[in-house]
C-alpha cells in the first residue's frame, strides 16, 4: 500500500514530518513535566492529607473512647442480659 504524497518527497511530506517531530518533542516535553514538577507535587500533598487525616482519625478515636466508659467494649456494654 501505497501512501500519497510518499513521505519525504516534495513539500508535503517534509510538512508531515516536521510536524510530526514536533508533536513528539511536545509530548517528551509534557510528559517530562508531569514527572518533574507534577507528580513530586501530587505526592507531597497526599502525603501531608494523609496525616491531617491520621491525626482527625486520632482525635476521632479518642473521643469515642471517652464518651464509651474508657475501656469497655462497645459491644458489650450496651447489651442487656
Amino acid at each position: 500500500m501505497s501512501t500519497y504524497p510518499p513521505p519525504g518527497s516534495g513539500s508535503a511530506g517534509r510538512f508531515f514530518e516536521e510536524t510530526i517531530d514536533r508533536i513528539e518533542a511536545e509530548l517528551r516535553n509534557a510528559v517530562d513535566f508531569m514527572n518533574d514538577r507534577v507528580v513530586p507535587q501530587v505526592r507531597r500533598e497526599s502525603i501531608a492529607a494523609m496525616r491531617r487525616m491520621a491525626d482527625t482519625l486520632g482525635h476521632l478515636a479518642d473521643r469515642m473512647e471517652r464518651g464509651s466508659g474508657q475501656g469497655q467494649d462497645p459491644e458489650t456494654k450496651d447489651r442487656r442480659p
